[in-house]
């Protein structure tokens, strides 16, 4: 088993596995990259792939996304100017192992419905 006791401030900032995991295993950061599979996306595309993200949120998601080397951000001169996301080598990377990972969740989700329905009928009853 991979190494996970951090016992200290000192130990966790050192954690490799924290320090990875922190800034992938949200909400929007699998959506985000997943929304890139295809290619290089605008800002509004990337929002309109996810559907149900602010703006701000968005923005925060896309620059630690960046920060972390998983996507680039690309600023076309234009007229008009145009922003374009794209994954990296990491980030594509990061996207075949996040892939299984979505597709089970996706063939799994009955199973945990179902599980949740008996966890909280077991709260009430």
């Amino acid at each position: 088993m991979l190494e996970i006791t951090a016992t200290t401030p000192e130990a966790q900032a050192l954690c490799p596995i924290r320090n990875v995991l922190a800034n992938i295993n949200g909400k929007w950061q699998p959506l985000i990259l997943l929304s890139l599979e295809d290619g290089p996306l605008r800002f509004s595309a990337v929002r309109r792939a996810i559907g149900d993200i602010t703006q701000r949120v968005q923005t925060q998601n896309l620059r630690a996304l960046e920060r972390d080397g998983y996507i680039t951000r690309t600023v076309s001169a234009g007229p008009p100017l145009a922003v374009f996301y794209e994954l990296t080598p990491l980030g594509v990377s990061l996207l075949s192992v996040l892939k299984p990972l979505v597709h089970w969740a996706g063939e799994s989700y009955p199973a945990v419905k179902a599980a949740r329905a008996v966890y909280d009928g077991k709260l009430r009853g």
